[in-house]
C-alpha cells in the first residue's frame, strides 16, 4: 500500500513538472516577436558560457552581476527578454529586474527554447 501511494505521488510530481514547468515563461514565438519589435535580449549566463555560444543580438550580463550592471539595460519601460541555460537563472534575473522597477521583463527560460 505504501509503495503504491509513493508511486502515485511520484507520478503526480512528474506530471506537474511537465504541465507547470513552463509557467511564467515566455514562448519562443512570443520571444521572437518581442525581439523583432525591439526588445533587448539578455543572456544571464556566465561570460564563459556566453563565449561558447549565444543568441544573435544578445548582450551578456551574468545574473551574479545584474544588480550592479542594470545601467547597461534599456529604459525600465522597454521590453527585455531574459534567458540562461536551464531557466533557473533567468527566473531569478526576472524577479530581480521586476523588483528594481523594470515593467516588461519576459523570461524565455533556457536558450534552447529559442
Amino acid at each position: 500500500m505504501r509503495s503504491e501511494i509513493w508511486m502515485i505521488l511520484v507520478a503526480l510530481a512528474v506530471l506537474g513538472f511537465f504541465m507547470f514547468g513552463r509557467m511564467g515563461k515566455t514562448s519562443a514565438a512570443d520571444a521572437h516577436a518581442l525581439v523583432k519589435d525591439g526588445a533587448q535580449l539578455v543572456d544571464v549566463r556566465t561570460k564563459a558560457e556566453f563565449a561558447q555560444g549565444h543568441l544573435p543580438g544578445a548582450i551578456n550580463i551574468p545574473v551574479e552581476a545584474l544588480d550592479r550592471r542594470m545601467s547597461e539595460l534599456d529604459d525600465k519601460d522597454k521590453a527585455l527578454v531574459i534567458y540562461c541555460r536551464s531557466g533557473a537563472r533567468s527566473g531569478r534575473a526576472k524577479r530581480m529586474l521586476e523588483k528594481a522597477g523594470y515593467t516588461k521583463v519576459y523570461d524565455l527560460g533556457p536558450m534552447t527554447a529559442w
